[in-house]
């Protein structure tokens, strides 16, 4: 890749701009134009290396999330897929290698909404399912370090402590904030003023749009603002869930040990569901290839003291659809638009 596109994909993951122009100010960072940096953002896009510019949602801090996983047979695997990808409440839909091998996160405003998606699928489907909703995390963030990438433990100054956080009740958003958060949650439009233009969609002005952006992000609403990246298109090819049977005295110590590894994108604690799924601890760990990731679960079993806990890694091997979870009805258009070119 160019050395702007470098910098794009992996400097402004995070803390993107809160001012008029934000692609202005990153273009004055990097010594290029704003048309550049736009110009390239919608390459990158079209590209499929990046999934959005914008806001990605903590979990269970607006609406309700769970992952869910069906036991298809092989044969029925694409036309399920398919029809499971069709679902707006579902974000991201994989084919990983175990009996349960198709995996799904459904998101929607609230719990009753992801339980009747999840027993409609069930019921269409046939097919042993699973529902599995977060408990409790202890590290999640699909940022990627492009350029010093798994360098071991996180460094605590710099990230903070990692600590096990049982999710609190979702939060119900007032009438100004569900329409910003539908006007964002698939991404920023890729234009000069994109807070103006949002403002414009939900009858906003743009310094409401700025504030009211702020005011979620410090609610912790906001996980992070920035370019939400692909893994698989920047070279991290091997994705591997890997689950662990803990002790259930233990599970929070081992989470926030698994956590503060850099190259652990997620990690959180979920429900067995006994005597199908007897894993209750979830971690993902991405590499450039299998062997990779062997060797860092390797790491992670010696550095935890996880030598004699029962686990199994599932890699991916389709990804059927990724993109940002929906928790409201979209109310900006070029969020639709760009939701019926991919098919997303």
């Amino acid at each position: 890749m160019t050395e702007l596109e470098l910098h794009l994909l992996n400097d402004f993951q995070r803390d993107f701009p809160l001012v008029p122009a934000p692609f202005g100010v990153m273009a004055g960072r990097l010594g290029v134009s704003e048309d550049d940096v736009l110009e390239t953002l919608v390459q990158l896009q079209a590209r499929g290396a990046v999934s959005r510019v914008g806001a990605v949602f903590r979990p269970h801090s607006i609406g309700s999330s769970a992952l869910a996983a069906l036991a298809v047979p092989a044969a029925e695997l694409d036309e399920v897929a398919q029809w499971v990808s069709g679902y707006a409440e579902v974000n991201h839909n994989y084919e990983r290698e175990h009996r349960f091998n198709l995996w799904f996160v459904v998101a929607a405003a609230d719990e009753a909404r992801v339980r009747e998606v999840l027993g409609e699928i069930g019921r269409r489907s046939g097919c042993p399912l699973l529902h599995l909703p977060m408990l409790e995390d202890y590290h999640i963030d699909l940022g990627f370090d492009l350029v010093q990438p798994h360098q071991g433990q996180r460094s605590i100054a710099l990230k903070g402590a990692i600590a096990p956080n049982s999710l609190h009740r979702a939060a119900l958003p007032q009438p100004s904030e569900t329409a910003l958060i539908g006007a964002i949650q698939q991404g920023l439009p890729l234009v000069s003023r994109p807070y103006a233009e949002i403002g414009a969609s939900i009858k906003f002005s743009e310094s409401e749009v700025i504030a009211g952006l702020a005011h979620l992000a410090e609610q912790g609403i906001i996980k992070r603002m920035g370019v939400v990246v692909r893994h698989h298109e920047l070279g991290y090819r091997a994705n591997a869930m890997v689950v662990w049977d803990i002790p259930d005295d233990r599970v929070s110590a081992l989470g926030g040990c698994i956590g503060k590894f850099d190259f652990v994108t997620l990690c959180y604690r979920r429900p067995r569901r006994l005597p199908t799924w007897r894993y209750n601890l979830f971690s993902m760990i991405h590499g450039q290839n299998r062997d990779e990731v062997l060797d860092l679960v390797a790491q992670l079993k010696e550095q935890c003291g996880l030598q004699d806990v029962a686990h199994e890694v599932l890699f991916s091997r389709r990804r059927f659809k990724q993109c940002g979870a929906r928790y409201v009805a979209d109310s900006a258009p070029w969020a639709a638009l760009r939701n019926a070119a991919s098919g997303g």
